[in-house]
């Protein structure tokens, strides 16, 4: 059902409840009348119905039927326009979500449409309806309540906002570099681009409304009540112009720290291998000097071993022996061994294993 409420108020007060939208345009016939009428995604046919009657300007109604607007104020006569992007903070999922109210006003109507299904409007009718002094003041008043509500519901996402960045700075102080912590910083500082986009024209729209309030006769009461708004929005721009500021510098500290530990991280592995190097180094040398010694062991044993295989050999106890009875056998035999020794000596002297 696109009629979510409707409700006509003389000098402030609810005076009827049509059911339908012909009993709405029929009570109006009462200058002193206001119809308020809160559309949840009409159809064509009413919105046209609404058009037609309010005779609402055919741009204003082609940007309420399809939605996905900016926030943004437009004057077509004496009829008002007004996108807003109310919010929400959703803290599991350290995401912002936004709805969309597009608000029609005129000397004698507030036409709200919504395009989500938050937030809803019901409260702040019923707390306007308790003043009936301040509702009477016209549509202007009841635009400046709906501007009022819609930043007000801002606070709690700034705060989700803070307790996020508090929890990220608390991480980046205590020395926490995940590389996975920039995802979160990331995906937070995007969503708060979105919330800035969502937030920053309201500003501009609301000194433009303070501008025309003299022109169109605005109540001083909803002026003062404007300017009060025009405060509390210019606080929550600041505070995520300042989210974003934070949230930048944050990203880049973070990668900073990041380089930096994967800078230490370096560091440790070329120590590592440089002493891992060194240790090869010294076994290679330990490996050099222990092949020296053998080939210098290998070597004298040779060198022995040749005298000691001539000795053997005339030292068999045979009877038939080449020599054995030559009387320069005996000078032979050592004059061998010595032979055999020193040539072997300077075989192994020239290659340097002795």
């Amino acid at each position: 059902m696109a009629l979510i409420d409707n409700g006509v108020y003389v000098h402030g007060r609810r005076a009827a409840d049509p059911d339908d939208l012909t009993q709405t345009f029929d009570a109006l016939d009462d200058r002193d009348a206001l119809a308020w009428i809160g559309l949840f995604r009409p159809t064509d046919q009413e919105l046209t119905a609404i058009a037609e009657e309010f005779d609402l300007h055919p741009l204003a109604v082609e940007d309420a039927h399809k939605g996905h607007q900016r926030a943004k104020l437009e004057r077509y006569g004496h009829t008002l326009f007004a996108v807003l992007r109310p919010a929400w903070y959703d803290d599991e999922n350290e995401t912002v979500e936004f709805g969309e109210i597009h608000i029609f006003t005129g000397p004698n109507f507030v036409v709200t449409v919504r395009h989500a299904s938050k937030p809803s409007l019901a409260g702040l009718r019923k707390r306007l309806e308790a003043q009936p002094e301040y509702l009477a003041k016209g549509s202007e008043a009841v635009l400046t309540g709906i501007l009022d509500e819609i930043i007000d519901g801002y606070s709690p996402v700034v705060v989700g906002v803070q307790d996020d960045i508090d929890e990220i700075e608390d991480d980046l102080f205590d020395g926490n570099v995940d590389p996975g912590s920039s995802k979160r910083i990331y995906q937070l500082l995007s969503e708060v681009i979105g919330f800035q986009r969502a937030i920053g024209p309201l500003c501009g729209m609301l000194e433009a409304l303070l501008r025309g309030a003299e022109k169109y006769g605005t109540d001083v009461d909803v002026q003062n009540q404007l300017r009060n708004v025009y405060d509390h929005a210019i606080r929550i721009t600041e505070r995520v112009d300042t989210f974003r500021s934070l949230l930048e510098n944050a990203l880049t500290l973070h990668s900073t720290l990041v380089t930096q530990e994967q800078n230490d991280a370096m560091r440790r592995m070329t120590r590592a291998s440089l002493a891992q190097g060194e240790e090869s180094r010294q076994l290679s040398r330990a490996a050099i000097a222990q092949g020296e010694e053998v080939k210098k062991i290998s070597s004298w044993a040779a060198i022995l071993f040749a005298p000691t295989l001539v000795a053997s050999i005339y030292g068999m106890n045979f009877d038939q022996m080449p020599e054995l009875h030559w009387a320069f056998g005996y000078p032979f035999a050592v004059s061998l061994m010595i032979v055999l020794g020193l040539s072997l000596w300077f075989v192994f002297k020239r290659k340097n294993w002795l």
